[in-house]
């Protein structure tokens, strides 16, 4: 298409592929079976803001078909009048990780069987109910835009979830675990989730409601990781700054944390969140958010870099359909260089918060709390009695302060993150920190 002084920008994202999903409830198959889809969204850059044409069943026309919906676009852009500045960006595209095994030369009969097999191992005695989830998703991505840029790749993700319940007297507690991966099929030989999940109930159903209080504590990779996405990630996304609901706006520069974490977003990581390349068509990279203890960067796509600025485009991403949002992708606490059992060592009185139950933050106000899924407490160094309906609240700029040690080993998770109505796979993750006089919450009694 030849722009049109009305037209300074267009871009065409398409994206086609299949969705398969099993659903197994207390040994019931729920459903099972595969969709198929082909989505485009065509983006023009008017004289102030974006024209956006969302198509279903996308043929990817050419000639005068093609500059037709390119025309349909530009025109609600005309309607648009907040002005819009993209920011130059580099381009390129990362090679897909290769697969072990490829989940689509699976049957679909044989994965359910598989799954059945998970769900069976949590029903251990007690367990009340159980349910199994796998999902699979493979996206063939192609991107053009009017710059002469033009990428394609293919990726598919999988994994599994699998939940047991357990009962006794009343008292009704819930284990939980998940595996996905870019990586290729994931849920053979993997029984011992399972038993996991089940087990883990149980022994809820034995430990006692934490009490609560301001204590030392020990984050575990999981809960750690979540605290670096919910409370730390979301509130440098380049969009929350610019509207000014977040904390960390205009602290580039600024110490806010100890000189102990860093935290990092790096779509290109070989981890769940990966992408080859952003929804613009942006080259990905290792973007530092706190680098020991200073903020040093926000995330961008190319209309907050130019907005904002300090920071890096390369982090919009999108569901199928959608348009761009900016988004994390894998996000962790960089290691340090404690063990956990210096960590034990340090705290005379305090707790051991493991797993994510989910929870709740307030990145313009920088308050938040999490659910741990259950904990242990420390007395003189060493674990104790297992309590659960455990949380972790606090400011996040304080948090962030009151980190003392930092573990050798970060471990990632894998999981779904919610924004704008869209739903895009990432990873959190980080080692076992060390917190002082954290805000604990609990329903018991010393």
């Amino acid at each position: 298409m030849n722009m049109s002084g009305d037209v300074r920008y267009y871009d065409v994202r398409h994206v086609k592929g299949q969705t398969t999903h099993i659903d197994i409830d207390n040994r019931v198959i729920e459903s099972a079976g595969t969709s198929f889809f082909s989505t485009a969204v065509i983006r023009v850059l008017g004289p102030s803001g974006w024209g956006i044409l969302t198509i279903d069943n996308y043929t990817s026309p050419e000639g005068k078909k093609f500059e037709l919906l390119l025309k349909s676009a530009a025109s609600l852009a005309h309607i648009t009048t907040e002005p819009v500045t993209l920011a130059d960006a580099p381009h390129g595209v990362l090679a897909v990780p290769p697969m072990k095994e490829d989940p689509r030369s699976v049957s679909l009969e044989e994965k359910t069987g598989i799954l059945g097999e998970i769900e069976s191992s949590a029903r251990l005695p007690g367990i009340v109910n159980t349910r199994a989830t796998y999902i699979e998703r493979a996206e063939q991505v192609s991107f053009v835009d009017s710059s002469a840029n033009e990428y394609s790749f293919e990726i598919c993700r999988s994994g599994f979830n699998i939940m047991a319940v357990a009962s006794r007297e009343g008292i009704v507690q819930m284990g939980y675990e998940r595996l996905h991966s870019i990586h290729g099929l994931n849920i053979r030989h993997q029984q011992k989730m399972g038993r996991l999940a089940g087990e883990r109930a149980l022994s809820l159903i034995d430990a006692k409601a934490a009490a609560g209080g301001t204590m030392d504590a020990i984050l575990d990779p999981e809960l750690a990781g979540v605290f670096a996405h919910e409370a730390v990630g979301h509130a440098s996304e380049g969009d929350l700054v610019h509207e000014g609901n977040s904390v960390l706006s205009g602290k580039i520069g600024e110490r806010i944390g100890s000189s102990l974490i860093t935290i990092v977003d790096d779509p290109s990581l070989d981890e769940f969140g990966f992408d080859p390349v952003d929804a613009e068509g942006v080259r990905v990279g290792r973007t530092k958010i706190i680098d020991r203890g200073i903020i040093g960067s926000y995330l961008h796509n190319r209309e907050t870099l130019a907005s904002v600025g300090q920071g890096d485009a390369g982090h919009a991403r999108a569901m199928p359909g959608e348009p761009p949002l900016v988004r994390m992708s894998n996000t962790f606490i960089e290691e340090g260089d404690s063990t956990l059992d210096e960590m034990l060592e340090g705290i005379n009185r305090g707790i051991i918060l493991y797993g994510s139950r989910g929870g709740q933050v307030d990145p313009g106000r920088g308050v938040f709390q999490f659910n741990a899924e259950y904990g242990f407490l420390i007395e003189k160094g060493e674990q104790k009695g297992m309590v659960r309906d455990v949380s972790l609240s606090g400011e996040i700029l304080s948090t962030l302060h009151s980190i003392e040690m930092c573990g050798k080993e970060r471990k990632m998770s894998q999981g779904y993150c919610g924004k704008g109505g869209q739903s895009v796979p990432v990873s959190d993750g980080a080692p076992y920190i060390m917190l002082r006089n954290a805000v604990v919450g609990g329903s018991g009694t010393e």
